[in-house]
Order: structure tokens, then C-alpha cells, then sequence
């Protein structure tokens, strides 16, 4: 009985046809992407909303960068551990001007950035005035002139940073958005009314992804968005008085709630997206399901609570953010960064520490939260 069923699961790896951009292959070998393009919030801005208003704090990038590389974090982001294992650069955002190169990709998403375009401003609220649908017409505009410059200057110098047409097509896409229309959603809406939204932000997203396809996109690898009942700044900042709005861990129960229902419906918008574009490769990552299990398991990963926060003054409910001042009974306050950051889940109250997201990267890039459970390295098949 066990040699048979050995000799069946041996059949069936031996015949397994995966497609692959429209090509059938027999074999899973590594994908081999020569390029990332990636579009999204804060979560993976590389310096895009930094090159286009100012600075981040300059504690951020202290830790691995040491200086301010646009990141709102201490170190590294979860995009820089996405090309560091398909062996890439880390990705020049598409907004900076100075010292980028775009052989291997670019980055179009820009802190603050939502998938509906909002009647906000990144001077009100931190909206960023580059929504998801602007981030495509930007890699549109990106892929068109690079493509002519390429075409028409023929100096090996000159090329050298600018990508190689041929090589869009065999890219990877990855998206990482959603997490401010949620936000926006609780600023202006009861959570009934924003229920009601989701639908037309999914149908958003998918329309982007679409758009992305036409251009020769084929395979993407798209996050869900984050438990925000478990951000340290909803923890410090809003403390509500009901125990019951609370889960068993300690977050707040109405906004990951919304997170969850936002992330159902993604995930069936993918899988219909999975129909209407034959060609293309999707694997959806449950980066909630991986975000909460390092939340809920802070200590035990060796990490301190969830709640505490490393750069930023938070105490009393008094709060300054991180690289500000505050004045609290004649005492000026700077909200300095902590002494070690790799003890801490969350970097500022909103984005998560380098070893937060070198964590969240060990547990998602092997596919163990996808859907299909592929790892990254292979996320160009179809499943």
C-alpha cells in the first residue's frame, strides 16, 4: 500500500503542468524575475511621498540604512526583504530624482496613498496625492518613455540604469494598498456606510490590476491590508472604555473587523480576476493572518507588547510623534527613537520595526500565507 501510494504521488508531481504567461512548462524551477514594480502605501514606500514633500524623521533608517532613505521605518521594509530574496536591488522610488536606478524596477507607492482617490490632502489628513489608479498612469508613463530612451540612445552608459523592455512582461508586480481607505472609512463614515464602500474600492484595485495586465503585467503578488485593531497608535490613541470591544489579544475588535471584511472581499475579487485574465499568475498573501500571529505571539518571538512604540513620546495619553516636539507643563518633549529597536513590533505606532518586517518576511516569501501556498520565488505560475 505505501509503494503504491508512494508511485501515485510521484505520477502526479511527474505530471503536473503549470502555465506560465500563457507557456506550459514541466517543471517548477525559479522564476527568475529581473525586475519588481511595486504599488502601495507607506507599508513599502522606499522614499516616493519623501522625494515629493520632505523628509522623513531622522531617526528613521537609523538602524540599517543609517541616514533617511524615505522609509518610515528604523531599517528595512518588507519590500527590501521581497528583492533581497529574489536577489534584486532595493527598489529606487519612482518619484526620486537623485541617485536612482531603475534597472530592476521601481516603486510607485508614496506613504499616505489609498486605492479611491479621496477628497483629502496630504497637508490635512497625510493623504497622499498619488492614489492607485495615478501609480498606474505612472508606471504607464515610466514603461513608455524608459522603452523610447532605451530604444533611441545606444550608450551602455546611459542604458544602464533604465530597464530592459523585454523585461516587464517577465516581472513581478507587487501590491500593497488599502490600509488608508480603511482609515479614511473610520474618519468619515459609520462602519455600516463603509461597508457599503468596499465593494467600489475592490472594484478599484481590480481595475488597476487590469490596467497592469494590458501593460504586459503577469505575475502579482498582492497583500491583504493589516490587522489595524493592532496598531500601537489605536492601542495609545484610542483606548475604549468597553472591554468587550476588544478581542481576546487585545485589539480592537470594530476596525480589524473592517480589515477582515475588506480582505474577504479582496480575496474574491482575485480569484474572479484569476478567470478574466488567463495569462496572468496571482497569489493572494494573508498578510492580516501573518501580522496578527507576531502581534499576538510579541513576547514569546522575543519582541516587547504590541502596544509600545519606539520612536515617538507617548505617556500620560500625551503624544508627540517620532523626530517632534512637544511642550507638556513647561517641559519640552522630544520624541526621541528607543535604545533597541529590534525589541519592538511597532517603529513609530502605525509602521512596523526592521525586525518586525524581517519576521512578517520569513513567514510570507515561502508561501505559507498565499493563496495558492507558492513561494514567491515561484509566484510567475499559474495555478
Amino acid at each position: 500500500m505505501e509503494t503504491r501510494s508512494r508511485f501515485w504521488f510521484t505520477s502526479l508531481l511527474l505530471t503536473w503542468v503549470l502555465s506560465v504567461g500563457g507557456k506550459e512548462v514541466q517543471d517548477e524551477s525559479p522564476c527568475n524575475f529581473p525586475a519588481i514594480y511595486n504599488f502601495g502605501d507607506s507599508n513599502s514606500d522606499t522614499g516616493g511621498i519623501a522625494a515629493a514633500f520632505w523628509q522623513m524623521a531622522p531617526q528613521c533608517g537609523e538602524t540599517f540604512f543609517h541616514r533617511r532613505t524615505g522609509r518610515g521605518c528604523d531599517g528595512r521594509i518588507l519590500i527590501d526583504f521581497i528583492a533581497q530574496h529574489l536577489k534584486l536591488p532595493y527598489l529606487s522610488a519612482y518619484l526620486n530624482s537623485i541617485g536612482a536606478n531603475f534597472r530592476h524596477g521601481a516603486n510607485f507607492a508614496t506613504g499616505g496613498a489609498t486605492i479611491r482617490r479621496q477628497n483629502e490632502s496630504v497637508f490635512l489628513n497625510g493623504v497622499s496625492p498619488f492614489p492607485l489608479d495615478i501609480q498606474v498612469v505612472q508606471f504607464d508613463q515610466f514603461k513608455s518613455r524608459t522603452g523610447w530612451f532605451f530604444k533611441k540612445d545606444k550608450k551602455k552608459s546611459h542604458r544602464r540604469n533604465l530597464p530592459r523592455p523585454e523585461d516587464f512582461s517577465k516581472a513581478l508586480y507587487t501590491l500593497d494598498i488599502g490600509q488608508n481607505d480603511i482609515a479614511a472609512g473610520f474618519r468619515s463614515m459609520t462602519p455600516e456606510q463603509f461597508n457599503k464602500e468596499i465593494p467600489d474600492i475592490i472594484n478599484q484595485f481590480a481595475e488597476a490590476v487590469k490596467n497592469l495586465y494590458e501593460q504586459g503585467a503577469r505575475a502579482f503578488w498582492i497583500h491583504n491590508t493589516g490587522p489595524l485593531g493592532c496598531l500601537a497608535v489605536t492601542l495609545n490613541y484610542s483606548p475604549g472604555p468597553d472591554p468587550d470591544s476588544y478581542d481576546p489579544h487585545g485589539c480592537d475588535k470594530a476596525q480589524n473587523n473592517m480589515a477582515k471584511e475588506f480582505n474577504r472581499q479582496l480575496k474574491q475579487k482575485v480569484n474572479k480576476l484569476r478567470t478574466k485574465l488567463p495569462h496572468a499568475a496571482l497569489t493572494y498573501v494573508d498578510l492580516f493572518a501573518a501580522k496578527y500571529e507576531l502581534i499576538t505571539n510579541a513576547k514569546k518571538e522575543g519582541f516587547l507588547d504590541k502596544a509600545s512604540i519606539c520612536c515617538g513620546y507617548h505617556k500620560d495619553n500625551e503624544h508627540v510623534w517620532c523626530g517632534n516636539k512637544g511642550k507638556f507643563n513647561g517641559t519640552q518633549v522630544y520624541a526621541d527613537s528607543c535604545e533597541d529597536p529590534s525589541l519592538y513590533i511597532s517603529w513609530d505606532g502605525v509602521h512596523y520595526t526592521e525586525a518586525a518586517n524581517h519576521w512578517i518576511a520569513n513567514h510570507i516569501l515561502n508561501g505559507s500565507f498565499s493563496d495558492p501556498p507558492v513561494p514567491i520565488t515561484h509566484a510567475c505560475y499559474r495555478h
